[in-house]
């Protein structure tokens, strides 16, 4: 089945659904415990009858049980440069493997009962809800999973039942519905506080790196990117230009909506491999990767009188156009000279004090301080008529 099928069972969030993938991947114990007790189980029941669909079995079993070990060992190694699609793609991988796994296991029943080995029933019945038993507690976080693989695992010993003439193998069968449905109340259960406490961690995580007015990253979050930040690129110090006039004129309430419309531009203007932050009050900073040399520069250039002119264009409080400038100071890092994040800082503070000591509605690089680049439609802020 293709892979969009399975879409609504995906958590929305790559970071939380890629620690769910990493909790299935770490029962390698589990995963390796009920697969040799399985093969144990399965050899014995095929050395004592030496029936050859209890070896052919045995055989599944033991590839089965095999592969998944391997693939648990595959992930562990990887894991560190896997993507969201690779993520996505180990989660149907470990769900295809636990209900191969299920299958053969479910087989087994199937074969016992067929035969009428009662003693071999027993024993293969018991290997069964022992891996249900042991799904749960270690694939509860994804409830789809379990419920595909306990149907493989159960869907085998349900029909052996329904085929067998004694009424209490029926009404054994019809109880391993009721007993999947458990199951399904219990991991979806599970599975909804395991989320819920995820959540609520990187909401707290999210708190401390970004700012809540505006959901761009703040101070604390911008410097980590910064000092993070490797290669060519620049750093955009923007300061606006009349926006407290309008917020003493108007109230904090429309101070707030407009700080909301101007990161939503900053951060367009940045696009999607640039980051746009709220550093303090009316304060924000742009961080984007660039070409090297010259090309980079006029990037850089580009990117500053872009926000610039963009933060020039009327503003909408409550549907009375508003107008406000902004100065920009830039530095362009080359990736090859070491920098502080302290000393990248302050150089940009210089060439943001700059543009403002000019007049604003400027763009100014901090090594040219006699041409700064200028928006014409930039303006001092203040209310339009209409």
């Amino acid at each position: 089945m293709p892979l969009s099928l399975f879409t609504r069972f995906l958590h929305p969030d790559p970071r939380i659904r890629r620690e769910l993938v990493e909790l299935l991947y770490s029962s390698l114990p589990q995963v390796a415990a009920i697969g040799v007790t399985s093969v144990t189980g399965a050899v014995a029941l095929t050395l004592i009858s030496g029936d050859i669909g209890y070896a052919v079995i045995s055989a599944a079993i033991a590839i089965f049980a095999t592969a998944r070990v391997f693939s648990l060992l595959r992930y562990k190694a990887r894991a560190a440069n896997f993507n969201d699609a690779d993520v996505v793609r180990w989660e149907f991988l470990y769900a295809a493997g636990a209900s191969a796994f299920s299958l053969a296991l479910g087989a087994l029943s199937f074969r016992a009962l067929w035969l009428g080995d009662a003693a071999g029933a027993w024993i293969a019945f018991g290997l069964a809800m022992s891996y249900c038993v042991g799904m749960v507690s270690r694939a509860a976080i994804r409830p789809w999973i379990i419920l595909t693989a306990s149907a493989m695992l159960l869907i085998p010993i349900s029909t052996a039942g329904l085929m067998r003439p004694e009424l209490a193998y029926k009404i054994g069968a019809g109880m391993l519905v009721l007993f999947w449905l458990t199951l399904r109340e219990a991991s979806k259960h599970l599975s909804a506080a395991f989320i819920e406490r995820l959540e609520a961690k990187h909401r707290l995580s999210r708190q401390a790196t970004h700012d809540f007015l505006t959901d761009l990253p703040n101070r604390a979050g911008f410097l980590e990117a910064l000092a993070d930040m490797r290669g060519s690129f620049t750093l955009i110090a923007v300061d606006l230009d009349g926006f407290k006039p309008i917020n003493d004129r108007h109230g904090h309430h429309a101070g707030d909506d407009l700080l909301r419309q101007v990161a939503a531009r900053l951060k367009a203007c940045a696009g999607s491999d640039g980051i746009a932050a709220r550093f303090g009050g009316d304060e924000f900073m742009l961080l984007k990767p660039i070409t090297e040399g010259d090309p980079g520069r006029d990037e850089a250039l580009q990117l500053a009188r872009g926000a610039v002119l963009d933060l020039s264009t009327p503003f909408l409080l409550s549907d009375l156009p508003v107008r406000i400038g902004a100065s920009a100071g830039l530095v362009i890092s080359d990736g090859t000279t070491a920098h502080t994040t302290t000393q990248l800082l302050e150089r940009v503070d210089r060439a943001l004090y700059a543009a403002k000591r000019s007049g604003g509605g400027c763009a100014r690089p901090e090594a040219d301080a006699d041409h700064p680049v200028t928006s014409t439609a930039a303006t001092q802020g203040g209310l339009s008529a209409a």
